[in-house]
C-alpha cells in the first residue's frame, strides 16, 4: 500500500527522470568529468608552453615520423585551419557559449561514455580558450599555441586532439541511441535503467521508479 508521498513521486517521476540524474551515480560521473578535463587542460598547457620554449616560429619543422608528423610553431588567430583569422574575439564568445552549455548538460550526465566525451570536449575547449583570453595581442583577441603539423594539411595541439576524440565519440554515442542520462532513445523513463553499452549504469529515476511502484 502506497504511502501519501508516493503519489507524487510517481507523477512526477517522468520530469524527475529526465531532468535529475540520481544523487549516487550523477556526482561520481559528473566529478570524473571534471577531472579529465582538467588534465586535457594541464597537458595542453603543458605541451604549449614546451612548443613555445622548444621550437622557434617560422623555423623549419622537426620531423616525427617523416613529413606525415611534424612539430612546427605556429600562433593561430583563427580556429581549425586557420579559419576566420579576423575574427578571434567572435570565436572567444563562441568558445565561451559552448563551455557554459557543456557545464550545464553535466548535471545529467549518466553514461560513462558521455562523461568522457565531455570531459575531453571541455578540457579541449578551455585549453584554447585559455589562449584566447590571455595571450597576445590582447583580452579575447589572443592567439591559439599551435605546434603539431599534420602533414603540411593542418597545425593543431593537444585540445584539438581532445575535442576531435569527442565529436568522434559524442557521434557513436548518439548513433546507439545513447542520451546523456545513459538512457537510450525511446525508453521508458518509468522502467529500472539499465546499463547502457559502454557499461555504465543509467541514472535518475531508478529510486523514484522503485519507490513509486
Amino acid at each position: 500500500m502506497s504511502t501519501p508521498a508516493e503519489p507524487s513521486a510517481a507523477a512526477g517521476g517522468e520530469t524527475d527522470a529526465s531532468a535529475a540524474p540520481s544523487p549516487s551515480g550523477s556526482r561520481v560521473l559528473v566529478t570524473w568529468t571534471g577531472v579529465l578535463a582538467a588534465v586535457v587542460l594541464v597537458a595542453d598547457q603543458l605541451t604549449k608552453w614546451w612548443a613555445e620554449s622548444a621550437l622557434v616560429e617560422g623555423g623549419d619543422p622537426i620531423p616525427m615520423i617523416g613529413e606525415l608528423l611534424q612539430l612546427r610553431l605556429v600562433y593561430n588567430p583563427g580556429a581549425a585551419l586557420s579559419i576566420a583569422t579576423g575574427m578571434t574575439w567572435v570565436l572567444t564568445i563562441i568558445v565561451v557559449v559552448v563551455v557554459i552549455a557543456i557545464l550545464r548538460l553535466m548535471r545529467k550526465i549518466g553514461s560513462r561514455g558521455w562523461a568522457v566525451s565531455l570531459g575531453l570536449l571541455l578540457g579541449g575547449a578551455v585549453g584554447n580558450l585559455v589562449d584566447r583570453l590571455l595571450r597576445d595581442p590582447g583580452f579575447a583577441r589572443g592567439h591559439v599555441v599551435d605546434f603539431i603539423d599534420y602533414a603540411g594539411f593542418f597545425v593543431g595541439n593537444v585540445a584539438d586532439i581532445a575535442i576531435v576524440v569527442a565529436a568522434v565519440w559524442i557521434a557513436v554515442l548518439s548513433l546507439l541511441g545513447i542520451g546523456v542520462d545513459g538512457r537510450r532513445e525511446g525508453e521508458d523513463r518509468h522502467a529500472a535503467p539499465v546499463p547502457d553499452e559502454d557499461g555504465a549504469p543509467s541514472s535518475g529515476g531508478a529510486d523514484r521508479a522503485t519507490g513509486s511502484a
